[in-house]
C-alpha cells in the first residue's frame, strides 16, 4: 500500500528534529453544500533541522518514531530532502515481490 504524502505549512519549528505542520483541506458540507476548510497539525520528523516556520513542506507517513511523530519531511519549499538513514523510500517492485519463505 503507498505511503500518503500530504502538503502543509510549517507552524512551529521549537522543538529538535521536529516541525509542526498545518494541513489544510477542504470538504463539502453535507447539508449546506459550501465548502469548509478543515484543518490538523502533525508532528514530522526533520533530521536536519531545515524547515522553518512558514515553510510550505511535504511530509509522508512513516514508521512511528515517537508516542506523537509517525511523518517524515520529504520536500521542503519544492525542492527534495535527504531522507535519514533508514528512512529510504519505498521500491516500486516492492508490492510485487513475492514473500519469502516456506
Amino acid at each position: 500500500m503507498p505511503r500518503r504524502v500530504l502538503t502543509g505549512r510549517v507552524v512551529s519549528d521549537k522543538t529538535d528534529k521536529t516541525v509542526t505542520v498545518l494541513v489544510e483541506r477542504r470538504v463539502m458540507h453535507p447539508l449546506y453544500k459550501k465548502f469548509i476548510r478543515r484543518s490538523k497539525r502533525y508532528a514530522a520528523h526533520d533530521e536536519a533541522n531545515l524547515c522553518k516556520q512558514g515553510d510550505l513542506v511535504g511530509i509522508e507517513e512513516c514508521r512511528p518514531i515517537s508516542k506523537t511523530k509517525s511523518w517524515l519531511v520529504v520536500s521542503r519549499n519544492g525542492e527534495a530532502v535527504d531522507r535519514p538513514v533508514g528512512f529510504d523510500a519505498p521500491a516500486a517492485n516492492e508490492a510485487a515481490a513475492p514473500a519469502a519463505g516456506g
